[in-house]
Parts: structure tokens; sequence; C-alpha cells
């Protein structure tokens, strides 16, 4: 590990306990926070997610969270539905640039929410966490109000894999954290560098550019870095993550993505096709299905017109 991410473990790694909500209250002086969830068929967790947040960080006593906003990516199910019974403000991803046809992806939904969304601090939270606890929030928010030198903050918590501890998280050991350490060494010290539970300055996310899909979380880590160094960012010990795991294809097609999305920052010339063919035994033997994984981005939010005459206004 390089002696600088050494230097910097200790100085930004910190507990959720580290900063008692009553401290984060006290530091936040009217900064206003969003809170995002990026949902597709979500309606077994997404309520509770919603209930907690209303319940433990918006009320008279800890006014945390100022907005509370769910973005439906085009669900089939009654995610919607239950999200907005919860206390969400629920807005259809197609809803939002509708001039800017949209494409399936997580990074597509992160990216659109900050048309719809006002807090200088945002704060992103998967939709599919089960046992959901209001220290995610308050973990990776408590930074960026307490130290304003601190623009871009990652959960870190043990990912379980059934009832086997500490063996989620495949793709980040098998794809993402050599990519980082061998690339981007700087970044050797995030923990879960591909969590889905982050907050930022939104002076910092409108300048990014955004992967639409799978690779969205390291390359808006990677440019963080890039933008703003590594001092600006940090991490934060939030406990335990349970959630819904995919299968051992879907997550091929992920840790491709997440291979593209790197592959595009170290080199923007000549590119290897961006697919990627899997095998699913048939009736007639192995079956190949190719997808493509070719990780379009959207730029910077700063550059789009409607969000800047909504920033003049």
């Amino acid at each position: 590990m390089l002696e600088e991410v050494e230097r910097w473990l200790p100085r930004r790694s910190w507990s959720v306990s580290d900063r008692p909500l009553e401290r984060v209250l006290a530091a936040k002086r009217g900064t206003t926070v969003s809170v995002v969830l990026p949902a597709l068929n979500e309606e077994a967790t997404v309520g509770d997610i919603v209930g907690v947040i209303r319940r433990e960080l918006m009320t008279g006593a800890v006014p945390l969270v100022d907005e509370l906003v769910v973005i439906d990516s085009g669900s089939t199910d009654r995610t919607a539905e239950v999200a907005a019974a919860a206390g969400a403000r629920v807005v259809a991803r197609d809803d939002i640039l509708p001039r800017i046809p949209a494409v399936p992806g997580k990074g597509e939904v992160l990216w659109r929410s900050l048309m719809v969304t006002s807090g200088e601090v945002v704060c992103f939270v998967d939709a599919d966490l089960k046992d959901f606890s209001a220290d995610f929030v308050t973990g990776i928010v408590g930074p960026l109000l307490t130290d304003p030198d601190v623009d871009f903050v990652k959960a870190m918590y043990d990912r379980p894999f059934g009832d086997t501890p500490g063996q989620g998280g495949r793709v980040t050991e098998l794809v993402a954290r050599p990519l980082l350490n061998l690339h981007w060494p700087r970044l050797a010290g995030f923990v879960q560098p591909l969590g889905g539970e982050y907050a930022a300055r939104r002076s910092l996310l409108e300048r990014l550019p955004f992967p639409v899909g799978y690779g969205v979380e390291l390359g808006l880590l990677v440019d963080a870095l890039h933008t703003v160094g590594l001092d600006a960012l940090a991490q934060v010990d939030v406990g335990v993550r349970k959630h819904r795991h995919q299968d051992g294809q879907a997550l091929g097609r992920m840790a491709a993505a997440i291979y593209r999305t790197a592959q595009l920052r170290l080199s923007r010339g000549h590119l290897v096709r961006p697919r990627l063919t899997q095998f699913e035994r048939g009736e007639n033997g192995f079956v190949p299905h190719t997808y493509a994984v070719d990780t379009e981005e959207r730029p910077p939010m700063a550059e789009i017109t409607e969000y800047a005459r909504r920033r003049v206004a």
C-alpha cells in the first residue's frame, strides 16, 4: 500500500459512532440534505427504508434529511405505490429530462436524480437493503456536515452471503479491488468501492460524468479522486449490509461493465469489443447469450441546459 494511503486510512476512515447524531445535527447549520433511492422492482424493501428515514431523520426533533426521493426506473411491481405510501416523493425516471431518451441502468437514474433534487449534500442509498438502519444515512452524511474539507463519503460494512459472514461483494474482490490496486493505487484503501451507499456535495457531483450502468460507483470514485484529491474522500463503517444477491451470470455482466468503465478511464484510444458472451444449458447443450457491456456515460450535469437554467432561477 502506498504511504499516502497508509496516512489517509486513519485520517479519513471513521465509524458511525464517531459522530453522534446530536453533533451531526448541530453541524448542519442550514445545509440541505437530499436522500435518493434508485429503485427497480423493490416493493419488498423500499417501503421499510423510506419509513425508517421518515421516522428517524425527518422529524421536528431530528430534521437531518430535507427531501427523500425515490427514482422509479420502470418497475413492474408496486415499488412506486409502496414508496409513496411510506412517505417518499416518487419520480419516474422517464419524466426527468424527457428530451434525452433514458437508457437502462442505475447510473442513469443517479445522474437524472440531480435534476429533481435540491440538497447541497446528496446521499444515495440502494433500495434493496434489508434490516435498514438510519446509520447508513447519518454515517455518510455526517463527515460532509462536520468537515468542510471532505467532499465524497462511501459507506463501508460487512457483507454476509446468506449465513456466511464476509463473503458478499464478489465482484468487488474479483474485479474492482484488483483494478483499483493496479491502476489507481491511491484508492486501494476503500473497503467497499462498489457499495451503493455514498454521499457527496452537489458541487462535486454536478461536475462528474456518470456511467449509466453498473460502472457508476467505480467511475464516480475514480473521477472524484482526480477532481478533488484523495484527502477529500472518506469512508465510514456503518456495520452490516444485507441485500438481495444476484446470480453468477448477472455478476459476470456487472464485472464486464465495471472493467469497461475502468478501461475508458485508462485510455480513450482503441477499445476491445464491448460484448460479453455467457452460456446457459439448454435442451441440446450449452446455448450462448451475448450481451452489450458498452458503458455509455452522461456528461457532467453542470453542462445540461435545463440544469443550468434551474440553478439561475
